[in-house]
């Protein structure tokens, strides 16, 4: 129930931080995935962020509608588009980083290292846990 309640506000808030680069924060870990991975395919993008494909389209739609990334078709495969990051992406990257951080450290300022640490490695753990069922999705 907690982690409910934690991704809803902390969306919540994001979308007002992000809001004056006309963002969202489901649109954000699209140009931090490009940022380390431009090229790649919109179908690899949308497994790696965790969202089904309906919803990367959209949300990719949006972000080539407000030029921060581009498609081009794949040479390999016609029927596939690899995803790029434009000028005006690439120019927000480190204002983007630090809006983020200062979310992350507003959210953490409460907790000492070693509680901060025990947390990271429980969420990782949690998390691994979680890919294992993602996984086990198509499998009846």
């Amino acid at each position: 129930m907690f982690n409910n309640k934690i991704f809803r506000n902390t969306q919540s808030y994001l979308d007002k931080v992000l809001k004056k680069y006309n963002l969202t924060s489901g649109a954000y870990p699209y140009i931090f995935t490009l940022e380390k991975n431009e090229g790649i395919s919109q179908i690899k993008i949308s497994n790696e962020i965790g969202n089904d494909k309906a919803m990367s389209t959209r949300t990719i739609n949006k972000l080539i509608e407000n030029d921060f990334i581009y498609r081009q078709q794949d040479e390999q495969d016609s029927r596939a588009y690899k995803l790029y990051l434009t000028k005006k992406a690439k120019k927000i990257i480190p204002e983007l980083h630090r809006e983020i951080d200062s979310i992350i450290g507003l959210i953490t300022e409460d907790l000492s290292e070693k509680e901060l640490d025990i947390t990271m490695a429980s969420l990782e753990k949690i998390f691994e846990k979680t890919q294992v069922l993602r996984k086990m999705e198509g499998v009846k």
